[in-house]
C-alpha cells in the first residue's frame, strides 16, 4: 500500500514538473533569462569587473632631456604596463590628473645623468592620482620593479657580482598570474544562480497567483508538497543546463581551469539550487504579486550574492556582525566551493563544510516554503 501511494506521489510530481515544462518551453522570456543572460552578464562581468591594470597612462616631465631620461622613458613605455600619453613641465602634471589624462606621472630632475655618470644616488620622483588606491597600489607595484630591472641594467656586471645575505623566491599556486578573471567567474557563477533561481520561481509562481490558476491546483487531488516539488524541478533541471554552460563559458572564454570533479560540481550546483528555488518559492507564496516578488527576489537574492559572498569583497576583512551574517548566506559556500573545484582540484574531504551548510539552508527554506503555501487563495 505504501509503495504504490508513492508510485501514485511520484506520478503526480511528474505531472505537475511536465505541466511546468510545458510553460518553460512557451515562454522564451524564461529560457532567456536563464540561458542567454547568464552567458551575456558572465562576459560583461568577466571582462569589466577586473582589477588587471595595463597601458596605465602616465606622464613623462623630463627636465634632463639626456640619453639616460630617455632611456628610463623608453623602460617604462616598452613595459606594456605603462603608456606615455605626454611629455608635460612638472607644472603641468596635476592639471592633466584633474582632466583624467594621467595617473602617474615621473617627473626626471636636472643632472639625472650626470649623477649616473659620477656614480652618484640619482633619485626621480613618481607621482600619483591616489583617488583610487586599488589603481594607486597597483601603479607604485609595477613602477617599483620597471626602476628595479633598469637599476640592474645600468648596473650591469657589477650587480651581478653581488651575492645578497638573504633572496625570497616567490611560488604562486593556482593563479601565478594573478589574472583576476580565474577568481571572478566561480563567483560569478553564484551570483547567476542565484539571481536567476529566485527570479524565475518568484516570478513564475507569483503569476499563477495573480491568473488564478492555482485555485485550479487546489482543486486538484495534488498535495501541497507534490505542488512545490513538480513546480520546482524543471526549474533545478534549468538551473544545472545553466550551470554547465556557465562553467563551460568560462573555461572556453577566460581560460578557468577545471582542476576538480566536474560531478562534484554538479552536486554543488543541484543543492544550492534547490535553496535558492525554495528561497524564490517562499517569496512567491508571500508577495503573491510579480511587482512585489522582483523587488523582493533581486534585493534577497542579488545584493547578498555581491556583497557577502566573497566574490568580490573578501570576507575575512568583514566586520563581525556582517561575517556572522555571510554565514546564513548560500553563495558564500557555492563560491568558496567552486573555486576549491575549479582552481584547486579540491573533493568532498575538504569541501564536505560547504555543501553541509547548503544542504541545511535548502532543507530549511523549502520547508518554510511548504508550510506557509495553503492550500486556499484567500
Amino acid at each position: 500500500m505504501t509503495g504504490s501511494r508513492l508510485l501514485r506521489s511520484l506520478l503526480r510530481i511528474g505531472a505537475m514538473a511536465g505541466k511546468e515544462a510545458i510553460h518553460v518551453r512557451r515562454d522564451p522570456r524564461t529560457l532567456g533569462l536563464a540561458l542567454v543572460m547568464p552567458v551575456v552578464m558572465l562576459f560583461l562581468f568577466g571582462y569589466g569587473v577586473s582589477s588587471d591594470l595595463d597601458h596605465i597612462p602616465l606622464v613623462f616631465a623630463d627636465q634632463d632631456q639626456s640619453e639616460a631620461s630617455r632611456a628610463l622613458a623608453r623602460a617604462f613605455d616598452g613595459s606594456g604596463e605603462f603608456t606615455v600619453v605626454g611629455r608635460p613641465a612638472p607644472e603641468g602634471v596635476e592639471a592633466l590628473f584633474r582632466g583624467g589624462v594621467a595617473v602617474a606621472a615621473l617627473v626626471v630632475p636636472r643632472g639625472y645623468q650626470r649623477d649616473l655618470l659620477l656614480g652618484k644616488r640619482a633619485e626621480v620622483q613618481l607621482m600619483l592620482d591616489g583617488a583610487d588606491p586599488v589603481v594607486g597600489n597597483q601603479v607604485l607595484a609595477k613602477a617599483d620593479a620597471i626602476a628595479r630591472v633598469e637599476s640592474q641594467r645600468l648596473a650591469g656586471a657589477a650587480f651581478a657580482r653581488l651575492q645578497p645575505p638573504l633572496q625570497v623566491k616567490v611560488w604562486t599556486r593556482y593563479n601565478p598570474e594573478g589574472r583576476s578573471a580565474l577568481y571572478m567567474v566561480p563567483g560569478l557563477s553564484a551570483f547567476l544562480l542565484a539571481i536567476t533561481a529566485v527570479m524565475l520561481t518568484a516570478l513564475a509562481i507569483a503569476g499563477e497567483w495573480e491568473r488564478g490558476s492555482m485555485e485550479q491546483l487546489f482543486a486538484s487531488p495534488v498535495g501541497r508538497l507534490e505542488i512545490v516539488l513538480g513546480k520546482l524541478l524543471p526549474y533545478l533541471v534549468l538551473g544545472l543546463l545553466e550551470l554547465l554552460l556557465v562553467v563551460a563559458f568560462g573555461a572556453l572564454v577566460f581560460d578557468v581551469p577545471i582542476r576538480g570533479s566536474l560531478p562534484l560540481i554538479m552536486l554543488f550546483g543541484l543543492v544550492f539550487m534547490a535553496g535558492m528555488l525554495g528561497q524564490g518559492l517562499f517569496i512567491s507564496v508571500v508577495a503573491k504579486n510579480q511587482l512585489v516578488a522582483t523587488q523582493a527576489g533581486a534585493l534577497s537574492a542579488m545584493l547578498p550574492a555581491i556583497i557577502l559572498s566573497g566574490m568580490i569583497f573578501p570576507i575575512e576583512n568583514m566586520p563581525l556582525p556582517l561575517r556572522t551574517i555571510s554565514r546564513l548566506i548560500p553563495s558564500r559556500y557555492l563560491v568558496h566551493g567552486l573555486r576549491g573545484i575549479l582552481l584547486k582540484g579540491n573533493g568532498l574531504d575538504v569541501l564536505w563544510p560547504d555543501l553541509l551548510a547548503m544542504a541545511l539552508f535548502a532543507v530549511a527554506i523549502l520547508g518554510l516554503a511548504t508550510a506557509r503555501f495553503k492550500r486556499r487563495v484567500a
